[in-house]
């Protein structure tokens, strides 16, 4: 089972809510995953889905909240993985007329009946009402990627007024949503885990919310332990090369000149750093008597190579 599919199978159980929260939840699905038909039998809406969970819900919702006895369907998909499409089907005789202008989605102007794309205001005026319109909006219409492999989340729509209208809904919850076209579908997404965290706490999926945070900590630790690997590592390379570079130094001041021609400190060093070229400028100076510091050792080599280098010059 897809995380997608364990969100909505979560959020889909939910049907503890007040007659205006069904409302709002009922009109976002619809909104984002219904479809209307006209026919000799007059006017039908359907609402299609792939997750069992959701077609329940909403089956459930209109007839404990609006008593209509809708009709559910199911069919295989004709894609290649062959899933059933669930359809729940409201017809003239359900009420199906009363319900499209209840959720506004019809709307009569001066008599003349219109679709209406926007979300309106009445309907999501408490905080309980917005999370489910995001709820409903995000089992008609929502995804979200696999937590293991990437964080992003979406809502497909096919109104760009609606998009802007529903990202800006979404965002009063203080996300950063945001709104791009995908050929002719129009994408709410958010791609930061931590936003994404918080929308699952605002549509209510808690247990999916949980799973997705161990999988950001897991996650997190991992990126934190490459990170700690990847510079020890690079300052290991590093104090090596240094090594390598001193040594090669050492050994062609001793060819040309002899380390008994270098003042005593550096001798002493040189010495020091032919004998041991693995040890570290700290364990270097603790070898010295007088002891010396880290800095007080590099100081020594730096002034090795570049006796060493004008060595070279001169060759």
């Amino acid at each position: 089972m897809s995380f997608s599919a364990k969100v909505k199978g979560e959020i889909g159980r939910y049907t503890d809510m007040s007659r205006s929260e069904a409302l709002a939840e009922i009109s976002a699905i619809m909104k984002v995953s219904g479809t209307i038909g006209f026919s000799g039998k007059g006017l039908s809406f359907r609402i299609t889905t792939e997750n069992p969970a959701s077609a329940r819900l909403i089956f459930t919702l209109l007839k404990k909240q609006f008593n209509i006895h809708s009709k559910l369907m199911v069919k295989k998909s004709n894609s290649l993985k062959k899933n059933n499409i669930y359809m729940v089907v409201i017809d003239e005789e359900m009420g199906v007329r009363g319900l499209l202008q209840e959720t506004g989605i019809f709307t009569e102007v001066d008599g003349v009946m219109g679709l209406d794309y926007g979300i309106h205001d009445e309907m999501v005026k408490s905080e309980g009402e917005r999370r489910a319109y995001v709820r409903g909006a995000f089992l008609g219409g929502g995804s979200i990627s696999n937590p293991e492999k990437t964080y992003h989340l979406e809502f497909v729509t096919h109104s760009e007024d609606y998009a802007v209208e529903l990202c800006k809904l979404i965002n009063s919850f203080g996300l950063n949503s945001k709104v791009i076209q995908r050929k002719n579908s129009f994408i709410i997404y958010i791609k930061e885990g931590e936003q994404i965290v918080d929308l699952l706490n605002i549509i209510g999926a808690h247990s999916a919310l949980l799973q997705l945070e161990n999988i950001r900590i897991i996650k997190e630790m991992r990126n934190n332990v490459n990170r700690i690997v990847n510079c020890e590592t690079a300052n290991l390379s590093k104090t090596v090369n240094a090594s390598v570079r001193q040594v090669e130094s050492i050994k062609l001041i001793r060819s040309q000149i002899g380390l008994q021609r270098l003042p005593k400190n550096l001798r002493e060093i040189a010495e020091l750093r032919l004998n041991y070229p693995d040890e570290s400028l700290k364990e270097l100076g603790e070898m010295l008597d007088p002891l010396i510091g880290k800095s007080g050792v590099n100081h020594r080599l730096r002034k090795i190579e570049k006796i060493a280098e004008e060595l070279r010059s001169s060759e």
